[in-house]
């Protein structure tokens, strides 16, 4: 199943381009992640703070969820986020069925997800659910913008697109995220999008995409 990919996987990508002038642009980009990353967190704290006690007002459970996720040179790390499900969701969907789509790379995805809090709904219709990654950038096992850091089942079948992937750091918003984002199951749907963004990398196509993230927030495009 490794080899089984329908798209073209390049082998090495942006290892032949490491002159001079990208090196400079990746340092640049790491300075941005780091400044704007500390920027954010200190403009957001009111709704970070207010986020947290609504999570943990609304429902049992801690408020924050780590889970581990793929990020750069495929390495791992635990990736947080606020919250948006019932703690005990084996009462709600059938553990088997979830287990056989994992096996599979396949990521559960449910209309009206009986797992997802009502707060929870809110939050990742408008990714308010994600900004506790913005730590993450700060440590840097995360960017700004960058492939999204999946789960380990969803890239497991796929050694050569982990490898391409793991070239860059996963980003809190990328390509995929403001195309695509209702294209999420599997890691084959996203990876048009990814392996784009990784051969086409450069700092003012990084600065597209966050020019892009507020409307795709806004208007919930391809919301999940």
């Amino acid at each position: 199943m490794n080899d089984d990919i329908e798209i073209a996987l390049p082998v090495g990508i942006g290892l032949s381009r490491r002159n001079s002038w990208m090196s400079a642009q990746r340092a640049c980009k790491r300075a941005i992640d780091l400044i704007g990353a500390l920027a954010l967190i200190a403009v957001l704290s009111p709704v970070l703070l207010v986020t947290a006690a609504v999570v943990w007002l609304s429902s049992p459970g801690p408020v924050l969820f780590r889970q581990k996720r793929w990020g750069r040179n495929g390495n791992q790390f635990f990736c947080w986020k606020f919250r948006t499900m019932h703690v005990q969701q084996d009462r709600l969907v059938d553990p088997a069925a979830v287990k056989q789509l994992e096996g599979r790379g396949v990521l559960l995805k449910l209309k009206n997800d009986p797992r997802v809090t009502p707060v929870g709904a809110f939050l990742r219709k408008t990714s308010i659910d994600e900004l506790p990654q913005l730590c993450h950038v700060v440590t840097g096992d995360m960017s700004l913008v960058g492939p999204r850091p999946l789960m380990l089942h969803m890239l497991e079948p796929y050694d050569a697109l982990r490898e391409a992937r793991g070239q860059m750091r996963p980003g809190i918003t990328g390509l995929w995220q403001v195309s695509a984002r209702e294209l999420n199951e599997t890691a084959l749907q996203m990876a048009p999008y990814d392996l784009d963004y990784i051969r086409g990398f450069s700092l003012w196509n990084d600065l597209k995409i966050m020019a892009r993230t507020p409307a795709a927030v806004l208007f919930r495009r391809g919301e999940y």
